[in-house]
């Protein structure tokens, strides 16, 4: 089993940015795809980003592209979620997953999940 506890979220204001954690326990995740979702008030969970153990492969929804980076410690078991010039459609819940298989990952369905962080963005 593995357990995963975000840390990081907060009350910032637009522009501004903030650096996520997740850190893994349990198990070693280093050859684990770790992965960032979101969820909003009264909208669906959304996919931001993923990298896989190397991290060899990395992707990124389109709303976070050139503002956010994922990045990961193997050695910490960490995965790290860095937003640049967040804007209050970034307000959300963030959360942590992560599967041995990347595209499970992707599309939501890992088998661990964290509990989630808030993150919202004022104007």
């Amino acid at each position: 089993q593995v357990q995963l506890v975000e840390s990081g979220g907060g009350l910032v204001q637009a522009g501004g940015s903030l650096r996520l954690s997740c850190a893994a326990s349990g198990r070693s995740v280093s050859t684990y795809t770790m992965a960032w979702f979101r969820q909003a008030p009264g909208k669906e969970r959304e996919f931001v980003a993923a990298c896989n153990w190397g991290p060899v492969r990395i992707l990124y929804a389109d709303s976070v592209k050139g503002r956010f980076a994922i990045s990961r410690d193997n050695a910490k078991n960490t995965v790290y979620l860095q937003m640049n010039s967040l804007t209050p459609e970034d307000t959300a819940v963030y959360y942590c997953a992560a599967d041995n298989l990347f595209d499970k990952v992707v599309a939501g369905r890992g088998d661990y999940w964290g509990q989630g962080t808030q993150v919202t963005v004022s104007s």
